[in-house]
C-alpha cells in the first residue's frame, strides 16, 4: 500500500508565491509519473502539472511560466512551486502518482488527500 501525504497549500495574495509537497510511503518499485490535479468549486478536476519517469514535464496551459513541477527521487517526494499566483489558481490541489508496487506486476494510481490554496486579496 502506498500513502501520499500533501503539504504547503494555503492562503497567499495575489503575485505571491507556495510550494506544495507530496511524499509517498509504503513499497514502490519505480514511479512512472507524478504531477498535480486540481479543482476549483463548481468545476472539473484539471491537471495542472506533471513530471513523468524519465524527467520530462508538461504544464496547463494557464500556469505555463508561473508553475514548476520537480521531484525527489530518494524521498518519493513530487513539489509544485507556484509563482505569481492569481485568484483563478484558488483550488483544492491534489497530488498524484502511478507507481509500480515491489510486491506486485502492475502499475497502479494513488491519490493524494488534497491541500487547500487560496489566492485572495
Amino acid at each position: 500500500q502506498v500513502q501520499l501525504v500533501e503539504s504547503g497549500g494555503g492562503l497567499v495574495q495575489p503575485g505571491g508565491s507556495l510550494r506544495l509537497s507530496c511524499g509517498a510511503s509504503g513499497s514502490i518499485f519505480s514511479i512512472h509519473v507524478m504531477g498535480w490535479y486540481r479543482q476549483a468549486p463548481g468545476k472539473q478536476r484539471e491537471l495542472a502539472a506533471a513530471i513523468s519517469g524519465d524527467g520530462r514535464t508538461s504544464y496547463l496551459d494557464s500556469v505555463k511560466g508561473r508553475f514548476t513541477i520537480s521531484r525527489d527521487n530518494v524521498k518519493n517526494t513530487v513539489y509544485l512551486q507556484m509563482n505569481s499566483l492569481k485568484p483563478e489558481d484558488t483550488a483544492v490541489y491534489y497530488c498524484y502518482f502511478r507507481v509500480t508496487l515491489a510486491t506486485k506486476s502492475r502499475g497502479d494510481d494513488y491519490w493524494g488527500q488534497g491541500t487547500q490554496v487560496t489566492v485572495s486579496s
